[in-house]
């Protein structure tokens, strides 16, 4: 397999035509190699428009995903970002080559040990890994200038929006199926928060995710 034809491939024909313009971020997918961070059993398919599993029932972002988000986030050097869920710890690797420094919660302690594994390999700097359960804020570090959620959420819980410091941008997929929505919440200078609905799409939840309260008769 010709690795850097394969990456070449999925960046012009699977990133480029879903709006991914910026080319600071078609740039780092050239940097980060993504096969790194892929299992063993499916490096094969490490450039594929597919979500790779990578155990306990989690799967990768697809490729076009990962980049679009990074642009839609407009990460800068000076950002504290906030990822929750770890997973393979590629999208941790990109979200470090271009922020200050990045806060990565995972819930599931074998999922956080392969991210951290790959991370150390590929020597991410200016990232912190924890085990946790973030799906419903994680203060501990706030305020964030980016947050990340990495597994959907019938309900965007407030606590996300509050742990934005002013100026800073969320990005979570906010629904159940079949309907959800990529959603880019911003916070203004004074506090307040605007949002606007990306593009259609599906993620697994994360564990724990908040739901809306159900009726009783």
């Amino acid at each position: 397999m010709n690795l850097e034809q394969a990456r070449f491939n999925m960046v012009e024909q699977q990133i480029r035509p879903w709006e991914v313009l910026d080319q600071d971020v078609l740039d780092l997918l050239y940097v980060v190699p993504r096969e790194q961070f892929v299992p063993e059993n499916h490096r094969t398919l490490a450039f594929s428009d597919l979500e790779i599993p990578i155990g306990e029932g989690q799967r990768m972002w697809t490729p076009k995903l990962e980049a679009r988000v990074l642009q839609e986030l407009s990460v800068r050097r000076t950002d504290r970002v906030l990822e929750v869920g770890t997973g393979s710890g590629y999208l941790t690797a990109l979200l470090s080559h271009r922020a200050s420094h990045v806060f990565s919660v995972e819930i599931d302690p074998r999922i956080a040990q392969f991210g951290r594994a790959n991370l150390e390999r590929h020597r991410a700097e200016h990232v912190t890994l924890e085990i946790g359960d973030a799906a419903r804020g994680w203060p501990s570090h706030a305020p964030y200038d980016v947050i990340v959620l990495t597994g959907s959420t019938p309900i965007l819980p407030r606590a996300f929006a509050e742990g934005l410091a002013p100026g800073g941008r969320l990005f979570a997929v906010v629904g159940e199926p079949p309907v959800m929505t990529a959603r880019l919440v911003s916070a203004s200078d004074t506090g307040a928060w605007t949002s606007i609905d990306l593009f259609e799409t599906s993620l697994a939840p994360l564990v724990n995710a908040e739901h809306a309260p159900r009726f009783r008769f």
